[in-house]
């Protein structure tokens, strides 16, 4: 099974914004019906992983991934992007035929 990867840059992220709320550094993707192409990520802090998530880890922080996301994003790496645009989570998506201009939505 393909699996998923935080970047350094991500998990760095992660890590600032669990220890200013005073939680476990576990970062949850999932993969949603929606947004302008068709899915879309889902980004959020997790209280710990579920049973059967895929589970990633880099400099000490968790990525989880529900076993029906990974079927979309299996071999991505998830990373923190910070430019004039803005700072966000970006999902480098091999599975992606398209996406939006704004990068958290996609088709496949």
């Amino acid at each position: 099974m393909a699996s998923v990867t935080l970047s350094p840059s991500a998990a760095a992220r992660v890590a600032a914004i669990a220890a200013k709320q005073n939680v476990a550094p576990i970062l949850r993707l999932s993969v949603e019906g929606g947004g302008c192409a068709g899915f879309q990520y889902k980004f959020g802090l997790a209280d710990a992983a579920d049973a059967d998530d895929i589970v990633a880890e880099t400099d000490g922080v968790t990525l989880v991934v529900d076993p029906v996301s990974m079927d979309l994003v299996g071999g991505s790496q998830v990373d923190f992007v910070s430019n004039l645009g803005g700072a966000s989570f970006q999902v480098s998506n091999p599975h992606a035929a398209s996406g939006c201009g704004c990068g958290t939505s996609f088709s496949v």
